[in-house]
């Protein structure tokens, strides 16, 4: 991944890069909202570091700028200070935080992890050839998914690998009932979102709004549009994403 870092102190520019790159990160640095801009214009980045305050035009407007060129392009405005009309034009603008200095560096760090798609999906569904497919879509996507057939390993699943982001979770798993696997889920994992799936949309009516009122993110009925579901896993990556950047 491709982080470009834009900030006018040459010092925490190579600071912030070195430790990118530590990470396995390529960082390009550009020491002013003009340089940024032409830098995505050039060599479009897969995210944004950059400081609220330079000279030229300030982080604000070189964002919005950066957003014409590239509408999905994240970006995280970074500042010892800022005007809080600034910041509510930032928000307006489409930044997906705004974050003090000096830099919460392990924060950055998950995130990126996440936007990076390293966080895997689970499929949970008790006919094989249903997972397979929806694995093998998946997969060419850049996701890594994970399936389970047998409803009695779902938590064993979670248990193993916590850093699952989704779980798509079938509510007729054979002679198990999907709405007791979401019970569990919730119950040790309360912020795990969980997308049901069912072939049965007028059977499973009670189910669905039962499911709902435990914690349900939504549910998908089968057969569903690959897009439907790519949109519904940007939503919730794009909602985890921005509340991982939430400083205390």
């Amino acid at each position: 991944m491709k982080i470009l870092v834009v900030d006018d102190d040459r010092r925490i520019v190579k600071t912030t890069c070195d430790i990118l790159r530590i990470k396995g990160y390529e960082a390009v640095a550009a020491y002013s909202g003009e340089e940024g801009v032409a830098l995505v214009k050039t060599d479009l980045p897969d995210c944004v570091l950059m400081d609220i305050k330079m000279p030229g035009i300030n982080g604000v407007e070189a964002l919005k700028q950066m957003k014409q060129i590239a509408p999905a392009l994240p970006v995280i405005l970074v500042s010892a200070y800022a005007a809080d009309d600034l910041m509510e034009e930032a928000k307006r603008a489409g930044v997906y935080a705004i974050l003090s200095k000096p830099l919460n560096f392990p924060m950055i760090l998950s995130f990126l992890s996440l936007l990076r798609k390293e966080e895997s999906i689970l499929v949970v569904d008790d006919d094989p050839d249903f997972c397979k497919t929806l694995k093998e879509i998946l997969s060419r996507h850049g996701f890594k998914v994970e399936t389970e057939t047998e409803a009695h390993s779902v938590m064993e699943h979670l248990d193993k690998n916590y850093n699952l982001a989704i779980i798509l979770l079938d509510l007729k798993l054979g002679e198990a009932d999907g709405v007791e696997v979401l019970k569990d889920i919730h119950a040790k994992y309360p912020g795990k979102p969980v997308v049901l799936m069912t072939g049965y949309r007028q059977v499973m009516g009670g189910s669905i709004e039962q499911a709902r009122q435990i914690g349900a993110y939504t549910c998908l009925y089968k057969p569903f549009e690959t897009e439907e579901l790519f949109r519904l896993i940007e939503e919730i990556r794009l909602d985890k994403l921005k509340n991982m950047l939430v400083e205390p």
